[in-house]
């Protein structure tokens, strides 16, 4: 798999570059060697690191509290788990080269 996820028995942890006060919520690609997510909220009290943990539990369809925030509460690198995930969205699966969710090779 790509450096900016790491899969184990507990779920997926990503490594992202967050963009907040975008003009759309969307995964735009790679960052270095993170993965760039953009999210309309700003970065101010916590609303765009809610945002965040929103927005990635709805690409992973697992509930928000499923969602952590490890590492980067202030910045926009950061560090994010989704405990419960076993495979990987379709727009995230193409950029891991890994099977997607719902994908056969992937049962």
């Amino acid at each position: 798999m790509a450096g900016w996820i790491r899969q184990d028995e507990g779920g997926i942890t990503l490594a992202l570059r967050v963009q907040p006060r975008a003009s759309r919520d969307e995964v735009a690609g790679l960052h270095g060697d993170r993965l760039k997510v953009r999210i309309t909220a700003p970065p101010v009290d916590g609303a765009a690191n809610e945002h965040l943990r929103r927005f990635i539990a709805g690409l992973f369809g697992v509930a928000p509290a499923q969602v952590r925030l490890l590492r980067g509460e202030t910045g926009r690198d950061k560090l994010v788990a989704v405990s419960g995930a076993k495979s990987l969205p379709p727009v995230l699966a193409g950029l891991a080269g890994a099977p997607a969710q719902g994908d056969k090779a992937a049962r």
